[in-house]
């Protein structure tokens, strides 16, 4: 893991304040949790991206049967499980290819800017921001339709990891980014 210094140094080499203070030393470690997240969920959004464009429908619709069949058991009237189940019994060619290649690139892209926002790349921060807004624009329009929990929960989430990535971009361009974050 990575480490606070002593002090945070400029370009320049001059010290420009002491020791980060608690706050920001569990701020960062929020940040990095929040980070190391959205690149645990953008790796499953590749792998699921991947596999959706490489398994036929059918299969996919036998797939979701089988996760669905033990929660329908117990409870046949299941909000997710009914929901997922006429969603994959009534998926399109075009759907199938349009949600693969969303996963694909939405998990690849988020990969790639949390290995950036990880290495205290500072262009990535804005990058990020731009990224995730541009997503919670579209989640808060879905959530406005149809007010799902779990969406709501999760533009919850994104705006909270956005917030985190504005503040520590902020505390990087106060330290001349060259700040190397650790625990």
């Amino acid at each position: 893991m990575k480490e606070f210094p002593k002090s945070c140094t400029l370009n320049n080499g001059t010290s420009y304040r002491d020791a980060p203070s608690f706050r920001e030393k569990w701020l960062h470690r929020i940040f990095v949790i929040g980070i190391a997240l959205k690149g645990i969920d953008g790796v499953l959004e590749t792998v699921g991206g991947a596999l959706f464009l490489l398994i036929n429908r059918p299969t996919l619709n036998r797939i979701v049967v089988l996760l669905t069949q033990h929660e329908l058991l117990e409870d046949p009237d299941d909000l997710i499980a009914n929901a997922l189940r006429h969603a994959f019994s009534h998926l399109s060619a075009g759907g199938k290819l349009f949600g693969g290649v969303y996963l694909l690139v939405h998990g690849t892209l988020k990969i790639f800017l949390v290995l950036c926002l990880l290495r205290n790349k500072l262009w990535s921060y804005p990058v990020a921001i731009a990224f995730l807004s541009a997503f919670i624009g579209y989640q808060v329009y879905r959530v406005s339709m149809h007010f799902p929990w779990g969406l709501t929960a999760l533009t919850g989430l994104d705006l909270v990891v956005t917030l985190l990535i504005w503040h520590e971009y902020r505390y990087l361009k106060r330290c001349g980014g060259v700040l190397v974050m650790k625990f």
